[in-house]
């Protein structure tokens, strides 16, 4: 934890509690856009105009958040336009780490050796926890966003001519809808596991449960029409979305997040869309099941011995 710049408190797996002790997610703190011309974006100051070179993108390979921006920055083809590094999968006291090997990387940019270093660069005055992405201006010295949902739409629209034309993630026909479905799913399945699994309550609990069990029969039913993607047989950000959940549900939720009713490989359809997005150029590279593994498994709340499982067969998606 962040006080007034300086880490002050080991890192707590339950950032906050509600009345009935539910887990309650902190809210990102950077939130300028990058711009095709840098005008400002939704939200934050404008300045950040698109360039080659200019930005970085600090990333988990664990994190669903930050495999949402992975896997955006594959389908626009950015890879050249924004570098990225990735941090190791254990949490440590301090939060996440760099270190090189294993799919890991040291930060080449700023030579941090913790993400939180980073949050004190771009604020010497920052409170919170130092969460993944960050994408960084490597011009100014300073963090633009760290909320995933932002990013994606960032990789999507904000990099113009820069950026590959061969995915649309955020049709304008569509956003209407989009929005619905992002707003009803968050809560009751991306965010939902992480409710059941950081629950300090069993009525906590019980109700995250069913919210994610509902969300993936409803999910489950959406695709029985035969439709490859959420919204047809095109993905968008909200395909995206359910994806960075679903490929982490057995191997780690299903588990070490009590969400153990049925797995990801029960629903036929679900396990349909997961090959569908594994298919797209270069998603299947932002996966790591090691990674997700050792990270999930590394948080000594719910795992203190840190021993990480050897399963499951993940057959059933290719991985």
């Amino acid at each position: 934890m962040l006080v007034d710049g300086r880490w002050t408190e080991n890192w707590q797996p339950v950032q906050a509690t509600d009345a009935e002790g539910g887990f309650v997610r902190q809210r990102s703190s950077f939130r300028h856009f990058v711009t095709p011309d840098g005008a400002p974006g939704p939200t934050g100051d404008g300045g950040f105009p698109a360039e080659a070179g200019r930005y970085h993108l600090y990333v988990a390979l664990i994190c669903p958040w930050a495999s949402r921006t992975l896997a955006a920055r594959k389908l626009k083809g950015l890879e050249d336009v924004v570098g990225v590094s990735v941090v190791q999968p254990e949490l440590t006291a301090e939060g996440w780490r760099f270190g090189e090997g294993g799919g890991s990387t040291a930060d080449a940019i700023n030579g941090a050796t913790f993400v939180h270093e980073l949050y004190t660069r771009a604020d010497p005055h920052v409170c919170g926890r130092a969460t993944v992405p960050v994408l960084w201006d490597r011009k100014t010295g300073s963090i633009v966003n760290n909320e995933s949902a932002d990013i994606l739409r960032i990789f999507d629209h904000g990099f113009g001519a820069l950026a590959s034309d061969a995915f649309d993630l955020y049709p304008q026909a569509l956003r209407t809808e989009i929005d619905a479905l992002n707003n009803w799913m968050y809560p009751r399945l991306n965010n939902g596991v992480y409710r059941a699994g950081f629950a300090t309550t069993q009525v906590a609990y019980d109700g995250a449960f069913a919210d994610v069990f509902e969300a993936l029969e409803l999910l489950e039913e959406r695709l029985a029409d035969g439709r490859r993607f959420l919204f047809g047989d095109r993905p968008t950000e909200t395909d995206i979305r359910l994806f960075v959940t679903l490929i982490r549900f057995d191997a780690a939720y299903y588990g070490l997040f009590k969400c153990n009713r049925r797995r990801i490989a029960d629903y036929r359809r679900l396990t349909g869309h997961l090959h569908a997005m594994l298919a797209l150029p270069g998603i299947r590279e932002t996966v790591s099941i090691d990674h997700i593994k050792r990270g999930y498994y590394s948080i000594r709340a719910l795992n203190p011995n840190g021993i990480v499982p050897l399963g499951p067969d993940l057959s059933a998606f290719g991985l």
